[in-house]
């Protein structure tokens, strides 16, 4: 049924929220961030939370791509009282250095992976930064299952904006119809490939949740699912 397959990355295939803890722990402690906060986890869950409605803003194109590097790390410090965007600016820099050398999957990533490349040409698409996410994918050495690798940047485009999915079926010659979209994220990943005219299978991997309000084409929670649908 279908001759294509596009796929989000982070925390579809490369275990962002892993990543990013370890990334930041190392920076926490190097940072000396200890004499603000109470413990790494205080820190890390401010941060965390604020990350997400940042590049939820940057997907709708609120904000800017220096206003989210900056900002999600302000934030946690004016949380304590300390407005210090000198230091902010620093560990994002730090971070976004740090993190692409991270190399933790999600779980069945290669598994998926392995068994997909010989059926498919398969296509990142992703809304995260150039710097980082060609790095990524060299880092955990899976760049080469990859025909494409289209990012928001390079397509002038955020997901859920159908146009970045344009632009990655232009680049393989193809049509929505033949296509179909892996992702973790319902907003971005899912309603951007229904905008396109897109087939969906979206990874709802939080096992408290059930999105059976969210439609999707399918629903799987484990991407070693994905192995009997594709």
């Amino acid at each position: 049924m279908y001759k294509f397959v596009f796929i989000d990355l982070d925390d579809t295939l490369w275990d962002f929220h892993a990543n990013a803890k370890s990334s930041l722990q190392e920076i926490y402690t190097e940072k000396n961030l200890g004499r603000y906060f109470d413990n790494f986890e205080q820190y890390f869950t401010i941060y965390a939370k604020r990350n997400v409605e940042l590049w939820e803003e940057y997907g709708k194109g609120i904000i800017s791509k220096e206003e989210l590097s900056l900002e999600r790390f302000r934030h946690p410090l004016i949380q304590i009282g300390i407005d210090n965007s000198p230091l902010a600016d620093q560990i994002g820099r730090e971070y976004l250095d740090l993190l692409p050398t991270r190399t933790s999957l999600v779980p069945y990533a290669k598994e998926l992976l392995d068994y997909l490349a010989p059926k498919y040409p398969l296509t990142i698409v992703s809304n995260g930064f150039v710097e980082v996410q060609y790095k990524k994918l060299k880092s955990c050495q899976i760049e080469q299952y990859f025909a494409h690798v289209v990012l928001s940047e390079a397509a002038q485009a955020l997901k859920p904006d159908k146009r970045i999915f344009e632009y990655a079926l232009q680049l393989n010659s193809t049509t929505a119809s033949e296509t179909i979209m892996i992702g973790d994220s319902y907003e971005a990943d899912i309603r951007g490939a229904q905008n396109a005219g897109i087939d969906q299978i979206y990874f709802n991997s939080n096992p408290n949740v059930t999105d059976e309000e969210k439609l999707a084409t399918y629903q799987v929670k484990s991407l070693k699912d994905i192995l009997n649908l594709l």
